[in-house]
């Protein structure tokens, strides 16, 4: 009791003596150095629909040399007058008659602190207050008489109304939140000047202790409250508020809920993505005194993806999969609507990283954009044919050590073959590739392009999800890059043009043709919807890395599977994995109901023709198998009068083999969907028309199809076997396992 005693009348003395102690020269430099100075404004991040996403602080150190994350400090560019009145009822009710200190205020907490127990009673003015909190250090009376005489040095520089607004933005208010205009948006989610009275009230009590009286919990809301109803109370007093007003103040006050503490979202990469734009200048806020960020992110759908990941992961755990990462982007916008970077955060297994930034082997993922390059130069035409053989494939090989002889652009893309890849990449060049991908942003190496050589169309040239699905998304926009957006205040380069229209949309093409898949690809499995997607899927050497990359008319999706150690998975691909995952996530997306389609394709290529090329023909010498091309007027002009081209003749209907399910094939049933949607798809191999066929399972007949049909299976859980055999005929397939989970 004797300290505070003590140190109150020091700083009386401190107070009416500074001139004398300090001296002349010393008291000039503080009034000529003293400022008002505060923090940059932290920017809250709301998603589309206003939910609260996350803060963006400042790191300080506090007074014990510990790290703290302060929150606040927005500015204020007039004063609030009912939280400026509430705030001197409470703080310095004579702040407009002293100079910045009040000798008054100061020996009667003196005399009251020699002769009552209990709290010690302070008397910082308001001017007092500021200069500690822009100059903090330990208590004591060196640091009082310091305070002081800033205090009176910054009211004489700037005037009463300066110094009290400045303490409304720097004042501390709990959970973090510093200044009265961010505590308004932080806790009521309104802006100052539509605070109530009682609210009004409840801000201006909490500074004297923020800790205690931190209002998101009960015991804290209640101390708060019952400092609030003395600053009600002294207001009406003062003619401020009338009965009524008061009477209203008071009920509301002792209605009061502690507030609802803002959470960031389970996952924090998101939080983190933006602190990132922030670190690096790309988030502008557009008014200085509203500094909120209006993210793209929608956090409903953020965290519908992240337990459908999880779940997802969980699944393949038994074959090694343990991470997984998607981004969904609008179209047209490049707004990320959902962003999870890793199957769970809490994970100890590298759950931590977010693998939408982690470089590594995209697979065939780069072969889209090799093919637009060979496009857009005349390397390659759409009616020409390219080998898929093994002379002159530079050793390099196909993931299923199989090769398809010569065959069109268009089904070397779509069946992802290596050797035809690489074979473009070299007519079109090493360095013009190495060059091409980084216009793209897929990289940013600078390393010479031949340290990756041939293999880059092949999955050497190292990429992160991020990269993968703006250039996708690239593709989708008929050639003109732009960045992904997170947020509307995000600024960033302009959109560019990297390739042309018609490369774009030829490619598109490609990789939105179901039948050109055939034979690597089965028809209606996950590379297929009922909608218009362009979709191709990647694998890294030794299974480390699953990808699948598809776009709709509405969203870009992009899906990474592996491990943070960058071990093997087990026979792990992007279509086997990956892919059924991106089709889960395009399908809760477009939110089409079981047995919708929709017809409209992607638009064609400004200026060329379709014309049917004919890919094999039966023993009858018609046409059993085309595609549709599309191809320049000078390549139609030169092409049959057909405008068909056989590439290659086939022998008469064999053996029935089953093209879907494949053998030994592991099925994920989603217990979330209807059951008309877990349905497994039936089809036959290059059927021969117009057979009749009987699809048994488990030795059961189940349907009776022709033989080019489609039929669906209604799957249950277990392990299966699926037949197909000739209605009344010999014949049967061979049977394939089949395991639901």
């Amino acid at each position: 009791m004797r300290a505070h005693w003590k140190t109150s009348l020091l700083v009386a003395f401190g107070a009416v003596a500074a001139v004398a102690f300090m001296g002349a020269a010393k008291l000039r430099e503080s009034f000529t150095t003293a400022a008002l100075i505060a923090p940059a404004p932290t920017r809250i991040v709301y998603d589309r629909s206003g939910a609260f996403v996350t803060q963006i602080g400042r790191v300080s150190l506090e007074a014990r040399g510990e790290p703290s994350i302060d929150y606040g400090y927005w500015p204020l560019t007039q004063m609030p007058d009912r939280l400026a009145q509430a705030t001197l009822a409470l703080e310095d009710r004579r702040f407009y008659e002293h100079p910045g200190v009040d000798l008054r205020a100061i020996l009667r907490a003196a005399w009251r602190n020699l002769t009552r127990r209990g709290r010690a009673e302070g008397a910082s003015t308001i001017a007092m207050q500021v200069a500690r909190l822009q100059h903090p250090q330990a208590r004591g009376w060196r640091s009082k008489v310091d305070e002081a005489a800033l205090a009176l040095a910054l009211t004489q520089r700037f005037g009463r109304d300066s110094v009290l607004r400045q303490y409304l933005r720097l004042a501390p208010y709990g959970a973090g939140s510093h200044g009265a205009a961010h505590a308004a948006r932080y806790f009521f989610d309104r802006p100052l000047d539509d605070l109530s009275w009682a609210q009004v009230a409840l801000l201006a009590a909490i500074p004297q202790s923020p800790g205690r009286m931190n209002i998101t919990r009960e015991s804290g809301l209640r101390l708060a409250a019952k400092r609030a109803q003395r600053a009600l109370a002294a207001l009406q007093r003062d003619g401020v508020l009338d009965v009524e007003q008061a009477a209203q103040a008071r009920r509301e006050l002792a209605a009061m809920r502690p507030v609802e503490v803002r959470r960031r979202p389970q996952t924090l990469h998101i939080a983190l993505r933006y602190e990132k734009l922030a670190r690096e200048g790309a988030l502008a806020t557009p008014s200085p005194d509203d500094p909120r960020i209006h993210a793209t992110i929608d956090l409903a759908l953020q965290d519908d993806l992240a337990r459908l990941a999880r779940r997802y992961v969980d699944h393949l755990r038994d074959a090694g999969v343990r991470q997984s990462a998607v981004i969904v982007a609008e179209r047209g916008s490049n707004a990320v609507l959902a962003e999870v970077g890793s199957a769970d955060w809490r994970d100890p297994r590298a759950g931590a990283f977010d693998f939408t930034r982690v470089a590594r082997s995209p697979g065939s993922t780069l072969k889209p954009f090799i093919y637009a390059l060979a496009l857009e130069r005349g390397v390659v035409r759409t009616t020409d044919l390219v080998d898929d053989v093994p002379e002159g494939a530079s050793g390099i090989s196909n993931a299923d050590r199989a090769f398809l002889g010569a065959m069109t652009p268009r089904q070397a893309l779509a069946n992802s073959r290596n050797v035809p890849a690489t074979n473009l990449l070299r007519r079109v060049g090493v360095d013009a590739a190495f060059d091409f991908l980084h216009r793209l942003r897929l990289h940013d190496l600078d390393a010479p392009p031949e340290s990756f050589g041939l293999s880059m169309a092949i999955g050497s040239l190292p990429t992160k999800l991020e990269n993968l699905v703006a250039a996708y998304a690239a593709l989708a926009e008929d050639g003109v890059w732009s960045d992904l957006v997170f947020a509307a205040e995000q600024t960033g380069m302009a959109p560019q043009r990297v390739m042309s229209v018609d490369a774009a949309r030829l490619v598109t093409s490609f990789l939105a043709d179901a039948p050109a898949r055939l034979p690597s690809f089965p028809r209606y499995g996950p590379l297929e919807y009922p909608f218009a997607v362009a979709v191709k899927t990647g694998t890294s050497q030794g299974y480390r890395d699953a990808w699948t990359l598809a776009f709709s008319k509405k969203y870009v999706v992009g899906v990474w599977l592996g491990r943070g150690d960058a071990s093997t998975m087990r026979e792990m691909t992007g279509a086997a994995s990956a892919a059924p995952l991106a089709h889960m996530v395009m399908m809760r997306l477009h939110g089409v109901k079981p047995g919708e389609r929709a017809d409209d394709g992607f638009a064609p290529p400004p200026g060329r023709v379709a014309i049917d090329m004919c890919l094999a023909r039966g023993a009858d010498g018609r046409c059993a198998s085309a595609l549709t091309e599309w191809a320049a007027p000078q390549d139609v002009a030169a092409a049959p009068a057909a405008q068909t081209v056989a590439f290659e003749a086939v022998a008469a209907p064999g053996p029935l083999v089953i093209a879907t399910p494949e053998h030994n094939t592991r099925v994920w049933r989603n217990p979330e969907q209807p059951a008309v949607m877990n349905a497994l798809a039936l089809k036959l191999r290059a059927p021969a028309p117009g057979e009749q066929i009987v699809w048994q399972i488990d030795g059961e007949p189940f349907a009776l199809a022709q033989s080019e049909d489609t039929v669906f299976w209604p799957m249950q859980p277990g392990e299966h076997r699926i037949e197909a055999r000739r209605a009344l005929q010999p014949g049967k397939s061979r049977a394939v396992r089949v395991v639901v989970e």
